[in-house]
């Protein structure tokens, strides 16, 4: 199946803390460590309790997760009709298919689960042996399940709350309901056993918080709070008697049990309602987490009894508008959400993530309000700049805002906003003419000294960020008669880029408020941006396209066509070759400005709000519609090759998924390509199957070929001072063979005299056991064996060998033919080529005057000599085209 996407694969989603599903609290005795375990969709993260470190992040689910349970290694999920049991927090180790309907509660209990799924119908589990043990079935018309408990010290059995307002007992190993209670006539949203025996916390629809023995159905205190309904209950361990409560506003209520009465009270401990909160066990610590993407940590040591934050990790809390990588390096992400707050997230560790905080007109005043009822926040941010030259002297960061004229400056290094809010005073000087102007396009100077602020009424300002004093603007009256879509400053600071929303381009002097030239576009402008290193200006249009500009020459070189919907954001590779946009037609498409055409082009699940590409080219940042988080994506083409050839005309985008909490192992799929196939293929190839491609090496060592033809010096030089020292022999009556590894000659006592003569007719010196297998060689196997006897040879004992093929050493002018016939057939197979020129080399070096002398062997040789050029012409067409191809690729990207 051929990949969504030659370039890029989903690699993780950064930003996600929590969400609705309540939290989970697990106890590890050995190492006295408690581990929060926090819901974030598809996948859990489980973090410890002491630094609120991330510990593990489980495998994704195939749907988004509805509850969470811990019992005591494992951790139970529950994901559409599916429980997963996972140990460490990684793998699934089991798996428990219930029925049809989809799992809402979940209750460890020994070593059973209990299941209750959207119509109240309950399963119990033994997921040891994985069997159902018990099934329950409820009208859920009469009693539709809410809550479970499992009471202290009540064996066998489980309590369970209605949204009709009744509560039940039930034993579960005989099947039989025990007790039914009447209760308190609103709905039971949460049960939670207390400390004390028989007493259990019921938490109700209407803010009621009774506080009930179930042994003798008496309701011993009562209480309620004005927040909404009750959504979590907790009781501190630590010799306090004190309940907790949560709200659905985000507000916790301390009720003292000794006094019953409320303590104290602690606001906006979170935006949204609070769904889970747990004490930890003997400790005056407790956990809370809510769908704001928060977890927090309190402590109780506040005069009043109340809680104060000691840790707090936290994502956005509104899905975010836009992204932009920070600093040269790529590993840090700035982001800007709906919830009106600027974030950076790093790519390296979670722990050097930053909140810079929420946008205020007046920050101190919103210190002392609080952040939820704060009457100063302002509005979300809708496009920002940064540039990181100066980040360490003054404000670095620029926003503007939905609806405001007013812009912020923001300070990366300390984490707040800055000092100065820049805003014209003609807009205050005429308020009746400048009454909805709001700021639409900011931008910094490459220096960091200047920002450039566009206007919807046409105006361009410039300003001076250490000061935050007026530089000027733009034109006589105004750069432009329409809405400012976009300004740029080039990065020698010479030409300043203004694009209005009529689809005009204006190139002004930078210092001067001079008009270059002016163009103008075949519709109306939406957005712009401007890769400084290159000069090259992309214009996104109204009606879908973008055209890219040369802002040194004013003139259109390019126009892409495609995208079916509103273009939303685009971004440069760091060698400005690809221009990756993005669009509300779900699709994230890659451009290669070179050729004009498009390479690459998926969808994804939902539609892209912001893309950004790392000044290293590694990963690719996209958020997207109703998302809080921040997705990474790895770019292939730099761990593997990738043949990125144009799309059809009419190509049709595949939906890629959009990756998880944890870093995506995706398996490789096949290419549709048959260069990328071919070149990544992993099967193995023998030698036999590339012979008619390329030549193979014997893989001998170097020394038992390369110093062949150098033997008469190495053995002068080498030459001992002293006579060697004889080493020990071998029983007189065991024969050995001399070789690089001695072996005893078995065969020695079967031999017949007869036929194991080595002397030739006429000669007297006996002849070589390889000049013998030379002798009788007819088929390619006979030489294959000579091969192979050959490389068991040390250099030495070759030299001896090829020397006695001469008939003055024995051999004869038919065995010199046969060793050119054994060279030529090593060639023809193309294998073991360099042991091969090593022998012939030698031999022609010992028996020139022979070889000149013997017209056969000379005729053979020739033969060898045309097999020989044409093998040695094949591979330096090879040599030459890999030199070629590394000298177009090194002089290409330099």
């Amino acid at each position: 199946m051929p990949r969504a996407s030659k370039i890029f694969c989903g690699f993780r989603a950064l930003g996600y803390v929590s969400n609705h599903v309540p939290l989970e609290v697990r106890l590890k005795f050995k190492e006295k460590e408690n581990y929060v375990i926090t819901c974030v969709g598809k996948a859990f993260h489980t973090y410890n309790c002491s630094k609120l470190a991330i510990i593990s992040v489980s495998d994704a689910h195939p749907d988004d997760i509805t509850c969470l349970a811990v019992a005591g290694n494992l951790i139970f999920t529950a994901c559409q009709n599916i429980v997963r049991a996972f140990h460490r927090g990684t793998k699934a180790v089991k798996t428990l298919v219930n029925k049809d309907k989809d799992i809402s509660l979940l209750l460890p209990f020994g070593h059973h689960l209990i299941c209750v799924d959207i119509d109240s119908n309950v399963t119990v589990w033994d997921y040891r042996t994985e069997e159902i043990y018990l099934e329950m079935d409820f009208d859920p018309s009469q009693f539709k399940i809410s809550a479970m408990v499992h009471p202290t010290t009540y064996l066998n059995k489980i309590l369970i709350g209605s949204r009709q307002g009744v509560m039940q007992l039930w034993n579960i190993k005989h099947d039989k309901l025990l007790y039914s209670f009447t209760g308190w006539g609103q709905p039971i949203n949460i049960l939670q056993q207390a400390p004390a025996v028989d007493v259990v916390a019921v938490g109700l629809e209407d803010g009621q918080i009774m506080v009930h023995n179930i042994k003798y159905d008496e309701t011993i205190v009562k209480f309620r709070q004005e927040w909404g309904p009750v959504t979590s209950v907790s009781f501190r361990t630590d010799g306090h008697p004190i309940m907790l409560t949560g709200s659905s506003a985000g507000h916790i209520s301390l009720w003292d049990l000794e006094e019953r009465k409320l303590k104290c009270q602690m606001r906006d401990c979170h935006h949204t309602s609070v769904t889970g909160m747990k004490c930890l066990q003997n400790e005056p610590l407790m956990v809370t987490s809510a769908a704001d993407n928060t977890l927090k940590v309190w402590i109780f040591d506040m005069p009043d009894g109340s809680g104060r934050l000691l840790r707090l990790r936290e994502g956005h809390s509104a899905p975010p508008n836009k992204v932009l990588h920070y600093d040269n390096k790529g590993h840090n992400i700035l982001s800007a959400g709906q919830d009106s707050t600027l974030r950076s997230f790093s790519t390296i560790h979670d722990k050097h993530n930053k909140n810079l905080g929420r946008a205020s007109f007046d920050k101190a005043a919103s210190k002392h309000s609080g952040l939820k009822k704060d009457q100063y926040m302002m509005p979300p941010i809708t496009d920002f700049t940064a540039e990181s030259s100066r980040e360490s002297e003054w404000d670095n960061i620029v926003s503007c805002h939905r609806g405001l004229t007013l812009t912020t400056t923001w300070n990366y290094q300390k984490s707040t906003m800055g000092k100065h809010k820049f805003k014209h005073e003609r807009f205050d000087n005429e308020p009746s003419l400048y009454k909805n102007v709001t700021a639409t396009a900011v931008n910094i100077t490459l220096c960091g000294n200047f920002v450039l602020i566009g206007y919807s009424s046409g105006h361009v300002d410039k300003y001076n960020l250490q000061s935050g004093i007026y530089r000027g603007s733009y034109g006589i009256d105004k750069a432009h008669s329409c809405s400012i879509r976009g300004v740029v400053v080039d990065g020698l600071n010479q030409q300043t880029i203004t694009a209005g929303s009529d689809g005009s381009l204006k190139f002004w002097k930078f210092h001067k408020p001079k008009l270059l030239e002016s163009i103008s576009l075949s519709t109306d402008i939406s957005q712009i941006l401007l890769h400084r290193e290159s000069s090259m200006l992309a214009v996104v249009l109204d009606d879908f396209t973008i055209s890219i500009v040369d802002i040194d020459t004013h003139r259109e070189v390019r126009k892409f066509e495609g995208h079916s919907n509103r273009v939303t954001d685009l971004t440069f590779s760091p060698d400005a070759r690809w221009l990756i946009s993005g669009a509300m037609d779900a699709s994230l498409r890659t451009w290669d400005l070179p050729t004009g055409k498009l390479v690459d082009c998926f969808l994804l699940d939902s539609a892209v709000t912001s893309v950004s590409l790392s000044p290293t080219g590694d990963f690719l940042v996209t958020t997207h519609v109703d998302n809080l988080g921040v997705y990474l994506w790895s770019n292939l083409t730099l761990y593997s090759f990738v043949s990125l050839r144009p799309l059809e005309e009419f190509y049709e985008p595949k939906l890629l998924v959009m990756p998880g909490t944890s870093v995506e192992k995706e398996d490789r799929e096949d290419s549709s390509d048959d260069e990328e196939e071919e070149y990544l293929s992993s099967d193995f190839k023998s030698p036999e199957q590339i012979a008619d491609e390329l030549v193979t090496l014997s893989l001998l060592p170097n020394s038992r070929w390369q110093n062949l033809l150098s033997l008469d010096i190495i053995k002068s030089r080498n030459k001992p001072k002293e006579p060697p020292k004889k080493g020990k022999a071998a029983p007189f009556f065991l024969k050995t063979i001399a070789g690089i590894t001695p072996t005893f000659d078995i065969n020695e006592e079967n031999k017949d005299d007869k036929d194991d003569s080595h002397l030739l007719k006429g000669r007297l010196l006996p002849l070589s056991d390889i000049g013998l297998s030379l002798s009788k060689a007819k088929t390619n196997s006979d030489y294959e064996t000579i091969v192979n006897k050959f490389k068991e040879l040390g250099p030495s004992r070759i030299e001896v060998e090829i020397r006695s093929l001469v008939p003055e050493g024995g051999g004869s002018v038919d065995i010199m033919v046969q060793f050119v016939k054994f060279i030529n057939y090593i060639l023809s197979t193309n294998k073991n080529f360099e042991i091969a020129q090593a022998y012939l080399g030698l031999f022609l070096k010992l028996h020139a005057e022979v070889i000149s002398n013997e017209i056969r062997v000379q005729e053979e040789l020739d033969v060898l000599c045309s097999n020989q050029s044409e093998k040695w012409i094949e591979l330096q067409t090879i040599f030459t085209q890999c030199l070629c191809l590394i000298n177009y690729l090194r002089t290409a990207t330099v």
